[in-house]
């Protein structure tokens, strides 16, 4: 059977982009949840780590920022960090009813409810002795420092320190630091392992709400930003994670006004910067913003712009 899609918004608090239905007499959860990864992603994706949430590398990505679990017998989940998109699959019997269909699919959206729930436990307790052992890695690290990742940017160190040959750029929740972006000379990121990313951001400036209040994704087009216009800039690090960090901007700052600077990936398929930025901009009564960097190998954010020397404005 050829998996089935469904529309967004399937009831209850698990949101899904598509709910992909096999019949369990030719898939197992396992060869069904791995179809699907296909299916979604090409081939290629391996799952790495070990228990029952496992991690892979989208197409076209270098971090871990896909996830996927199987639930049951019956039921799995897959999605990714960066995008926010959430997919459930669940073995079904193309012979039943559809109200027989319907309540398979509700059944399934139950246990990733719960199954969600319980990580959700688990993972405050993960990330808040995550953001402990960074505590004396941040006090330690150089705060005076000439790392070559600013350097090559063309921007200042701002609010970072160096721990070894790593640029540490903080992330905060808006009341205390929380994670940390961990960047090598060559460019690389990463978080701290098992530390708490969404709705999460490094601010730059001064939050005076007489100035619009920029988001965007990466630290070096905050810093790029804030140097043109003046105005406060809320690093949210990926697309996905641009509307938690707007929602908390918009609750904190209900008068304010709010732009979402998105990074241009032209280059990629259905522009999942603009896609996600324009999106958020119109969850929070804001405007949205992009580079006009169409066309150009290599270009996709505010800090491209500039260091192709045309001016940045918001």
């Amino acid at each position: 059977m050829t998996a089935q899609r469904k529309a967004p918004g399937c009831g209850g608090r698990a949101r899904f982009d598509s709910i992909i239905e096999l019949d369990h007499r030719h898939h197992t959860i396992d060869s069904a949840l791995m179809l699907a990864l296909g299916d979604l992603y090409g081939g290629g994706i391996v799952l790495r780590g070990r228990g029952q949430w496992q991690r892979f590398t989208p197409p076209g990505k270098r971090d871990l920022n896909g996830y996927a679990a199987i639930l049951g017998h019956e039921v799995a989940l897959l999605g990714r960090w960066d995008t926010g998109e959430q997919h459930l699959v669940v073995l079904g019997d193309e012979q039943a009813t559809e109200a027989e269909r319907e309540q398979r699919r509700q059944k399934a959206r139950q246990e990733a409810q719960t199954a969600r729930e319980r990580q959700q436990e688990a993972l405050a307790r993960q990330q808040a002795q995550a953001t402990e052992r960074g505590m004396p890695i941040w006090h330690g690290a150089l705060r005076g420092h000439q790392h070559p990742y600013p350097l090559r940017k063309g921007v200042g160190n701002g609010w970072t320190r160096q721990h070894r040959q790593l640029l540490m750029v903080p992330l905060t929740d808006g009341r205390a630091l929380i994670n940390w972006q961990f960047i090598a000379p060559d460019g690389t990121k990463r978080f701290l392992t098992g530390g708490r990313k969404q709705g999460c951001y490094h601010p730059i400036g001064a939050f005076d709400t007489d100035r619009p209040l920029l988001i965007c994704e990466g630290w070096a087009t905050g810093m790029t930003l804030h140097a043109a216009t003046g105005s406060a800039v809320a690093c949210a690090m990926d697309a996905g994670n641009l509307l938690p960090v707007a929602r908390y901007l918009r609750s904190r700052y209900p008068g304010a006004s709010l732009i979402v600077a998105c990074d241009n990936d032209h280059a990629t398929e259905g522009n999942p910067g603009v896609t996600k930025g324009k999106a958020t901009a119109d969850a929070v009564g804001g405007r949205a913003i992009w580079p006009a960097v169409d066309g150009i190998e290599g270009a996709s954010d505010y800090n491209d712009l500039a260091l192709l020397g045309r001016e940045v404005t918001a």
